[in-house]
């Protein structure tokens, strides 16, 4: 039942955070080139310049979704006093 009651608060904070990173990419991008940054589909753009945007543009969408994931989970939990997620990790197997 927790998860359902979540849902509504969990697609708010994945629009909020595609919002957030966006806007976070744009400034950190300003500091790195002046012209906008490149994309896929751009014909005359530098492997490496496309690859730093690409790969600085898809941490930012990580780092921002898992911290508001995060954020919103914990003021869930607050609300509610229950967790909407796993209690942590699953233990590695160990090999051998």
């Amino acid at each position: 039942m927790s998860k359902l009651l979540f849902l509504p608060v969990s697609i708010a904070s994945g629009i909020l955070a595609g919002l957030l990173s966006r806007k976070t990419f744009e400034v950190i991008w300003g500091v790195v080139d002046d012209e906008e940054p490149p994309k896929a589909e751009h014909r005359r753009v530098g492997l490496p310049k496309l690859a730093l945007a690409l790969a600085l543009e898809g941490a930012l969408v990580r780092l921002v979704k898992g911290l508001l994931d995060h954020a919103s989970r914990k003021g869930f939990a607050d609300f509610t006093g229950v967790w909407p997620g796993e209690e942590g990790p699953e233990p590695r197997e160990s090999v051998g």
